[in-house]
């Protein structure tokens, strides 16, 4: 039997980039995928449902921002599934930043990378958690980053959004406990995925001297991510939680 078959996830900014991996990995386990994106999802819904069968996936766009999109986005999947079992806070604000020196970051940037990247997880969490404390089971995995364990200097509102993801799940574990619900943070680091690719200024300041403090020299990919992505959202992670996994070739031991 696959490892999350009769599974419900919900995967945030799950149309493009990492997201769009997560959300096809999901449904290779057996998950059936609520692909929720600002973004048009249809497409990788389409391949989804195509390899895995009509109730595999739909998509639904939304702003995780917007306290009202979310509430609604979650009804939508108690409507189409019954049940959510896993919750992927992936969307993020990054490609479209340029890196600058600290101070000439504007306050209008910040709050939106804040209303993206920190709110937005909580408001997904606050609508939900109690499906899931009903269920009295759940896994929430939240994104981080391993920019945030670095430091990573010339992004500064990114990085700290990811340390805040960091102190987010310690602290919702304690209070999630309880109720049988598994909270963890899966930190990549540099990953090459197409949208990365298609900001060459963060491929030209960040991919050398990644892959140079790394202990595997190579380049990381979307597909180095799945495995531990799986792994957090199975019952092989039943006892894990508070726990941030990096997946970086081995750069924040350097």
């Amino acid at each position: 039997m696959s490892r999350l078959q009769g599974k419900t996830a919900i995967v945030t900014g799950g149309a493009k980039g990492i997201g769009a991996h997560y959300s096809r990995a999901l449904a290779a386990a057996g998950a059936r995928v609520m692909i929720a994106d600002i973004e048009d999802g249809s497409a990788v819904a389409g391949e989804i449902v195509k390899a895995h069968g009509k109730d595999a996936a739909v998509a639904e766009r939304f702003d995780v921002a917007d306290e009202a999109s979310v509430k609604a986005l979650v009804a939508k999947t108690m409507d189409r599934f019954g049940r959510i079992d896993i919750l992927v806070n992936n969307a993020a604000l990054y490609a479209k930043l340029s890196p600058r020196n600290f101070n000439e970051w504007d306050s209008e940037v910040w709050d939106k990378v804040m209303a993206i990247n920190v709110r937005g997880p909580y408001l997904m969490v606050r609508h939900v958690s109690p499906h899931m404390i009903a269920q009295k089971s759940g896994k929430i995995i939240n994104i981080a980053s391993g920019a945030a364990y670095k430091g990573v200097p010339r992004m500064l509102p990114y990085v700290t959004s990811k340390g805040a993801m960091l102190a987010f799940t310690r602290a919702l574990s304690r209070e999630l406990g309880a109720h049988n619900i598994a909270v963890n943070s899966l930190s990549p680091g540099y990953i090459l995925s197409d949208t990365g690719l298609e900001n060459s200024t963060h491929v030209e300041e960040e991919r050398l001297p990644v892959r140079n403090s790394r202990a595997f020299k190579r380049d990381g990919y979307p597909e180095d991510l799945v495995g531990a992505l799986v792994f957090l959202a199975s019952s092989d992670s039943d006892f894990v939680t508070g726990q941030s996994l990096v997946v970086d070739g081995g750069s924040v031991n350097n």
